[in-house]
């Protein structure tokens, strides 16, 4: 995915995947995919499946609720399909930086599995560098001595145990992704386009 639109769009349409839904209910969706730090607000998503709409990559339809009110329920179309297949197809670095990282995995089910390898490992290394950077500059401030900020040097140590967990976990993930018959994976990818 190269851009935050592109990552919004495969999330949506990986959402609108497993079942149709509303505006409110693909919000709440979202905001437990990318953590509460990035909520997307309402602005952002309409706009986007407004333009959605406009590609043909989703259909609404309106579900009366009173007389005078109706629920727009959001389904992925044929197209969206093949599109979220071509935005799943396409694997760069990306992938594996901290705001996309956890959208492609959400749906790492539809994805190929020499795929999801590349994505699990190159993760890792870019976890790998965040934890060389962080254990160098906590070498620093302990040179430091009188002028070391512990608050800053706390907030180090905490990043870097969450970074090491988060690598281990990465191991785990691709030791059972290699172990993995391909027989079972291969249902998993492509996106049924019926």
């Amino acid at each position: 995915m190269r851009t935050r639109q592109e990552s919004l769009e495969f999330a949506l349409l990986g959402l609108l995947e497993q079942g149709s839904a509303h505006g409110y209910e693909l919000r709440k969706r979202l905001v437990a995919m990318y953590g509460p730090f990035r909520a997307i607000s309402f602005s952002v998503l309409y706009p986007q499946l407004k333009r959605m709409m406009d590609f043909g990559l989703i259909e609404v339809s309106h579900i009366p609720v009173t007389s005078r009110r109706s629920k727009i329920l959001y389904t992925i179309t044929k197209t969206g399909k093949a599109r979220l297949n071509e935005l799943n197809e396409d694997v760069s670095p990306t992938d594996w930086d901290d705001d996309t990282f956890e959208v492609r995995f959400s749906f790492f089910k539809l994805t190929k599995p020499s795929h999801r390898l590349l994505i699990l490992e190159g993760r890792k290394r870019r976890l790998l560098d965040k934890v060389d950077l962080l254990r160098s500059e906590l070498a620093r401030e302990t040179r430091n001595g009188a002028n070391i900020d512990s608050y800053l040097v706390e907030w180090r140590k905490h990043s870097l145990d969450a970074l090491e967990r988060e690598i281990e976990w990465l191991n785990a993930m691709t030791q059972t992704e290699r172990e993995t018959p391909r027989e079972a994976n291969k249902e998993d990818s492509p996106i049924n386009e019926q």
